[in-house]
C-alpha cells in the first residue's frame, strides 16, 4: 500500500468545448483543430493554476523534454490532456499525469495490449468498456507523471482496483494511486498519491461555459 504522507490540494480542470464557439460555422480539421484543443486545454490549466494559488504561467514559458513530456516550471508540475469534446489541465507540487477519454465501443483485440490477464483477473465487471478506459487513462496519466510517454506502456501494470474510483499502478517498482471522474460518457483519470483531489468540471449545461465564450472566442482565431 502507498504510505500516508501529508496531503495538498490539486484540482484537476475540465472544459467542454462548445460547438458554437468552437466551429463558428466551420469544423476544424487536421492540426488547426489539434492546435486549437492544445491552446484550449492549457485555459484549463491556468484555471487549476489560478485555484492552486499559484502566479499565472504563459503558455508558451510551460518547458518540456526532447520527447515532449511536460517539464516542472517554477517547482510545480503539470499535465493537460484533450479530446474533441472535453479537454483538461492541471497543476501538482509533485509529478502529475492527467487524461481524458471518452467511453465508446473499441475492438477486443486491443484490450489485450492495453493490460494481460492477470489485470484483467483483478475484478469481475459487468461492464468491461468502462474498465478498458479505466485502465487506459489511469496508465496514461501515470506514463505522463513518469515522463516515459506510451513507449513505457508495458512497465506500467495494474496492482489492485480499490474501488470504483480508485486503483493502483506500479510503473519501474514504484506505486501509483490514480483517481478516476465520470462524467457525460467520459472518464478523466490524474494521479492522486498524496493528493487531495478536487474535480472541476465545467459541462455542456446551459450558462456553465459563458464565462469563457470570450477567452473560446480569442483561442479559435489565434
Amino acid at each position: 500500500m502507498i504510505a500516508k504522507k501529508e496531503t495538498y490540494a490539486v484540482y484537476p480542470v475540465i472544459l467542454s468545448v462548445p460547438p458554437s464557439f468552437y466551429c463558428e460555422g466551420q469544423q476544424l480539421k487536421g492540426r488547426e483543430r489539434g492546435a486549437f484543443l492544445s491552446r484550449y486545454a492549457r485555459c484549463a490549466l491556468e484555471i487549476s493554476g489560478r485555484k492552486s494559488g499559484y502566479e499565472p504561467i504563459p503558455s508558451d514559458l510551460l518547458p518540456k523534454d526532447e520527447n515532449g513530456a511536460p517539464l516542472p516550471v517554477n517547482g510545480k508540475y503539470w499535465s493537460v490532456t484533450h479530446k474533441p469534446e472535453y479537454v483538461g489541465g492541471v497543476f501538482a507540487l509533485k509529478p502529475v499525469g492527467m487524461d481524458i477519454e471518452k467511453i465508446r465501443p473499441c475492438s477486443p483485440l486491443i484490450f489485450k495490449k492495453i493490460a494481460d490477464d492477470r489485470e484483467w483477473h483483478l475484478t469481475a465487471t459487468s461492464e468491461p468498456l468502462q474498465l478498458f478506459f479505466r485502465f487506459w487513462t489511469s496508465k496514461e496519466a501515470v506514463l505522463k507523471a513518469t515522463g516515459a510517454g506510451i513507449k513505457g506502456l508495458s512497465e506500467c501494470k495494474i496492482a489492485e482496483i480499490s474501488d470504483e474510483h480508485h486503483l493502483i499502478i506500479i510503473c519501474k517498482h514504484e506505486e501509483w494511486l490514480v483517481e478516476h471522474f465520470y462524467f457525460d460518457g467520459h472518464i478523466a483519470s490524474v494521479v492522486k498519491n498524496e493528493c487531495d483531489v478536487n474535480w472541476m468540471c465545467y459541462g455542456k449545461k446551459a450558462g456553465e461555459m459563458l464565462k469563457f465564450a470570450p477567452l473560446i472566442s480569442a483561442l479559435r482565431k489565434a
